[in-house]
């Protein structure tokens, strides 16, 4: 599928681009070329002494913005796939930056679909996040309305042969930012800021995030939202995976921030198939036969009222399982 093809990943030097940079040079090494797009020069030098053009001679690195569409639709050409991970994520400084998160999320959604459109891009997959079902934050918001410009996409990109979909899971376990990394980094102090004792959260490794990525190239149609069945695991049980024996200092909640994630709202339940691995969120018109579809990918529809959320999941990790998964850090 990807033999002298040519891919784009935006973000590419975030902890996911960086994670599928490695995946494709290690298992298609036909591939034509690999263009890293991101707006940090520091991170694209850092990336670039990884990956030398001496011993990699197909990638590419291009300084630009996702809000810049004219820079985009330059790198863009003769792109085969484009994977969508730029974004502003963290969710206290979208709240003070509201203006800045939606011209990243919501503006550099719209102009990589332009972008892809003008184009002829092949596939588009977006990354999208469990905070964008339900969401109470704007953080979420603005990855719930860049799942809609996506979806929708597939509606306005008349007879060309491009497909848009998109991955949405919850927090991948070591990424920049995230609770394990910050906790590691606090242990030295003998104490762990716990918001909430009742917390609870999706967990995904750098691999699987990986692989449902790759899963959606090769399989979306158009249309979908991919949803990967994952355990959950509660915050206590990660501050006891880091030490058993450390201090907790019970802070409260953060402005925007949930007691619990979901993936999947009961509202979503009309249109959510179960595909063995993956959960898929279809839309309400999709572009392909519907039932064709179900009886290729052997889709089993879900319950009415269906949802899935950290705190109900049948999958739970426990401190034992989180420390060995820390330990290959």
């Amino acid at each position: 599928m990807f033999k002298n093809k040519i891919i784009l990943i935006t973000g590419g030097t975030g902890t996911l681009g960086k994670a599928l940079t490695k995946y494709f040079f290690d298992n298609h090494k036909d591939l034509k070329k690999l263009i890293i797009f991101s707006r940090d020069e520091q991170k694209q030098f850092l990336m670039s002494q990884d990956y030398p053009k001496s011993k990699f001679p197909n990638i590419r690195f291009l300084i630009g913005d996702v809000r810049d569409k004219e820079r985009l639709s330059r790198a863009f050409k003769d792109v085969d796939f484009v994977i969508h991970t730029a974004a502003m994520k963290h969710v206290h400084i979208a709240e003070y930056n509201p203006d800045e998160c939606i011209k990243t999320n919501v503006g550099g959604a719209q102009n990589v679909i332009y972008a892809a459109l003008e184009n002829s891009v092949k596939n588009v997959v977006a990354l999208s996040t469990d905070k964008a079902c339900a969401p109470i934050n704007l953080y979420g918001a603005t990855k719930l309305t860049s799942d809609k410009l996506f979806i929708a996409a597939n509606n306005i990109k008349g007879k060309a042969s491009i497909k848009f979909s998109v991955v949405r899971y919850g927090n991948v376990m070591g990424s920049k930012g995230s609770v394990i990394p910050f906790f590691l980094k606090m242990k030295h102090t003998g104490t762990l800021p716990i918001t909430s004792p009742e917390m609870t959260r999706f967990n995904i490794t750098i691999q699987q995030g990986v692989n449902m990525v790759i899963h959606a190239l090769e399989e979306n149609s158009g249309g979908e939202i991919f949803i990967p069945k994952i355990p959950s695991y509660k915050i206590l049980d990660v501050a006891k995976a880091i030490d058993p024996k450390i201090k907790l200092d019970f802070i409260g909640i953060r402005h925007g921030e949930k007691i619990h994630e979901e993936m999947i709202s009961s509202s979503d339940s009309f249109n959510t198939y179960d595909l063995g691995d993956y959960y898929v969120i279809l839309p309400n018109v999709p572009i392909f036969n519907l039932e064709d579809y179900i009886k290729s990918k052997k889709a089993l529809k879900v319950k009415m009222g269906f949802s899935y959320a950290s705190n109900t999941n049948d999958n739970w990790e426990t401190p034992e399982s989180l420390r060995e998964k820390i330990n290959k850090f």
